[in-house]
């Protein structure tokens, strides 16, 4: 008895000094990174001369400080469009938060991040194939959408979650585009109205090398600056896969949300990408990956002119990555919309995108 508890002892002393002496050896300090992506653009509508346009879509740093093995710091600052003037371009502060993080549990206080989609959180350009960001991340998840809250995130056997509580939406941006989705209704955390919050929930399966599988839950009162108006009820539901791994890359995306006193039911829609890394065949240095994409939007279904808006988009592409952080792309893509009395669309993308 007196040896087993002797070891005891000896094992807790033991164990002290290893977390010690990794204090000892831990020195604070700061990280730098970023990523930007330049586009150009071909759009031809009908028998329309094509629309030709050239855009550094994004330039962003990340900086990070590290006081502890366990508490940081960690912003992201984007400037869009090369310049910010006269209501061209924008400069926005797209996370800045105190994190805490351990193996299996951490929180989050500051500008952050709604857990929703694949790319909302994940949206460097070498994580996507095609040139410009999927639609589907702009009409159904409004990519980037940040704001000032609070999470809280874990992780187990294979498992991973997230829950957020964040500032709400502006009702007045949403019932202006209503074609739109909610992506004019972030507030991107100005001065945000926090009367109506926003909740939101996320759960992962990542257990398997390459794989993500998850979906997640959103729902808020998106408030209405004219009195007497009734808020906008917003209830986010979507589930997306994606396989990265022996030369395969599968993505599936489907998002809906519902709405009550707006003048759309809902917006919907999905994707799903697929290609392979023919440079493992060709035995070439970097990954080339042909691919194609289907995608169907409908982001004002119920509203009077929904036909006008409701589209479709079949694209084609060829993505070259020398190295993992960079991306060289080009796609083709045709997009018809359900009122047939609209043209149909032909778009040309080139691009490169890196991060570091």
């Amino acid at each position: 008895m007196i040896k087993q508890v002797a070891r005891g002892i000896l094992l807790i002393v033991i164990t002290a000094n290893l977390n010690i002496a990794q204090d000892e050896f831990f020195e604070p300090g700061y990280s730098i990174g970023g990523y930007g992506e330049l586009h150009y653009n071909s759009s031809k509508t009908g028998d329309k001369d094509p629309s030709k346009k050239m855009d550094f879509h994004r330039f962003i740093i990340y900086y990070g400080y590290n006081w502890t093995e366990k508490w940081s710091f960690k912003s992201e600052v984007e400037l869009e469009h090369n310049y910010v003037k006269d209501g061209n371009g924008e400069l926005e502060l797209e996370q800045a938060f105190v994190n805490y993080h351990t193996d299996k549990f951490g929180f989050q206080v500051g500008v952050i991040l709604p857990s929703a989609g694949l790319i909302n959180e994940f949206h460097e350009p070498p994580l996507f194939l095609s040139v410009e960001r999927p639609e589907y991340s702009k009409y159904i998840i409004p990519t980037t959408w940040f704001g000032n809250g609070v999470a809280v995130y874990g992780q187990s056997n294979g498992f991973a979650w997230k829950a957020v509580i964040h500032e709400g939406l502006n009702g007045d941006g949403i019932a202006a585009k209503w074609n739109q989705g909610i992506r004019g209704g972030r507030q991107k955390g100005y001065k945000a109205n926090a009367e109506e919050l926003l909740y939101n929930g996320r759960i992962a399966y990542t257990g398997v090398p390459g794989l993500r599988v998850g979906g997640s839950f959103s729902k808020t009162k998106a408030l209405r600056s004219e009195e007497g108006t009734q808020p906008i009820g917003v209830t986010l539901i979507e589930t997306h896969a994606k396989y990265d791994a022996n030369g395969i890359m599968a993505i599936a995306e489907w998002g809906n949300i519902n709405y009550t006193d707006h003048s759309a039911k809902s917006s919907t829609g999905y994707y799903m990408d697929l290609g392979y890394d023919i440079g493992r065949l060709l035995n070439l240095e970097g990954k080339l990956y042909p691919w194609f994409r289907i995608t169907d939007i409908n982001a004002g279904k119920g509203h009077e002119s929904e036909n006008e808006k409701h589209y479709k988009k079949t694209m084609f592409g060829l993505t070259y990555k020398p190295i993992n952080q960079i991306a060289f792309k080009l796609d083709y893509a045709t997009k018809t919309y359900t009122d047939k009395s609209k043209d149909k669309v032909n778009l040309i993308n080139l691009g490169v995108g890196y991060n570091f």
